[in-house]
């Protein structure tokens, strides 16, 4: 069994469609297909949720362009004689959706939890058209499958109880094909809809993959593979074959966008292949993940970036044990949910250095602040300063941090072309080399170090 997932661009047009159709119906084993929603749906639901919010009542004519896409796309690809199938399940989940921004719009007020119910009608109604034009397909609701509970302030799978789902589901599935909603799911105690967040349609495919022990899991998106870099600012990128776990983890923690960082988790752990692949250039090998090392004598394989990050730090006084210093902070961030992009080496025994989201440097310097504040009173820690309009640039190539002096080479090479470093840092996993440069430096930087080191000229 396969496990094929296709993002909003895959299923956003008539034709990116009709591709997927020519996919599916061309393998040879049983598969289970998880879809996003239709491309561009998901920011126009909640867009048109925050119009309804605030009273403009551009919000009807936001929700009549949405049905419309819904229905060019039935008329556009759907069987002839399916067509009233369809519209009989996809009209009432329109009306509910219109009702709930009436609603929205009645009382000013765009909850969470009836965020969660809005966006919910992307994959719910895109799983149903996906479902009806491929021949020998059975569709399946995620809602009743893909359980959450919560972690702080977040939605995370509860992997048991998801894991008995997926199995008394699919284990005797008798039609070839299986379609399912990604990104969507339902809390286990209260039932209520949640999802898996921006992503979230990769994840779902990943635990599927790992809970049905699948062959591989295929990630069909609308790029030939991982690459080098973004090619839209390095031109001279070029696609990577293979890539370890590891590698693949560390480059979408540093901001690859080619899929969603927690989806390598599941089926890792269960030494279960990813295949890249392009919807719209199907021909192509892709890109394989898995844990074998194929680097053919290539140590360096991807330059990636975060550009909203905002560098952290804490200073003290000599009297203070930075040992100390440094693990009460890292303690107090996790033990919050705050996410510690890159914690700096650069540091010296009066400073400790890191980097976080732009979007967690309030809550960072607050939670410090009531961490340490004793010792700011008592001035045995001098300050807590934050530095915004930062980047996070990461080279990443499996046991890149046991090549000689790779940390010196790439501080020079920036230095002597002008780029200052902030911090660096290198990983545990010994993957990757990343540094905190100025976001206005960002795009040099990357282009200085893929030139340098990973260029085909090279």
């Amino acid at each position: 069994m396969k496990v094929l997932k296709f993002g909003g661009t895959s299923v956003g047009t008539i034709e990116s469609l009709s591709h997927v159709k020519r996919i599916v119906e061309g393998l040879s084993e049983q598969a289970i297909v998880v879809v996003s929603a239709l491309g561009g749906i998901t920011d126009k639901l909640i867009y048109t949720g925050q119009l309804a919010c605030k009273g403009d009542q551009q919000f009807v004519e936001e929700s009549q362009l949405i049905v419309k896409r819904h229905h060019d796309v039935i008329n556009g690809i759907v069987p002839a004689d399916r067509q009233q199938e369809v519209l009989d399940i996809v009209n009432p989940l329109l009306d509910e959706l219109l009702t709930i921004y009436k609603g929205v719009s009645l009382i000013r007020e765009l909850s969470q939890r009836t965020l969660d119910v809005i966006v919910s009608y992307g994959e719910r109604m895109s799983s149903v058209i996906v479902s009806r034009i491929i021949d020998g397909a059975c569709h399946f609701d995620s809602r009743d499958i893909i359980k959450t509970e919560k972690w702080f302030n977040k939605n995370i799978a509860a992997t048991e109880l998801t894991n008995e789902l997926i199995h008394a589901t699919f284990d005797n599935m008798e039609s070839k094909v299986a379609v399912i909603g990604g990104f969507i799911s339902t809390d286990k105690d209260s039932g209520e809809i949640t999802n898996l967040g921006r992503g979230g349609s990769d994840y779902t495919a990943a635990i599927i993959a790992a809970a049905m022990d699948a062959e591989v899991l295929e990630i069909w998106t609308d790029v030939d593979g991982f690459m080098t870099a973004d090619p839209r600012i390095i031109k001279d990128a070029y696609v990577l074959s293979h890539l370890t776990f590891i590698e693949s983890m560390e480059l979408c923690n540093f901001g690859a966008k080619v899929i969603y960082p927690p989806t390598i988790y599941p089926v890792f752990h269960k030494n279960i292949p990813i295949r890249i692949r392009n919807t719209f250039n199907s021909e192509t090998e892709g890109t394989w993940i898995t844990d074998e090392h194929r680097n053919h004598g290539i140590l360096l394989k991807g330059v990636s970036s975060i550009a909203d990050t905002s560098l952290i730090r804490v200073k003290i006084e000599d009297t203070l044990d930075i040992n100390n210093i440094s693990s009460r902070v890292y303690n107090s961030l996790s033990k919050n949910g705050v996410s510690v992009i890159l914690s700096s080496q650069k540091h010296t025994e009066n400073e400790v250095a890191f980097a976080v989201r732009n979007n967690e440097e309030t809550r960072s310097i607050e939670l410090l602040n009531e961490e340490f504040v004793t010792e700011l009173n008592s001035k045995e820690i001098l300050s807590i300063e934050a530095k915004a309009e930062m980047s996070t640039v990461a080279i990443v190539g499996e046991s890149i941090t046991t090549i000689a002096g790779i940390e010196g080479r790439l501080l020079n090479t920036l230095g002597i072309n002008g780029v200052n470093v902030e911090a660096y840092a290198s990983g545990a996993s010994k993957t990757y080399v990343a540094f905190i440069v100025a976001s206005s430096a960002m795009k040099e930087a990357l282009q200085i170090i893929h030139n340098t080191f990973l260029s085909k000229k090279n």
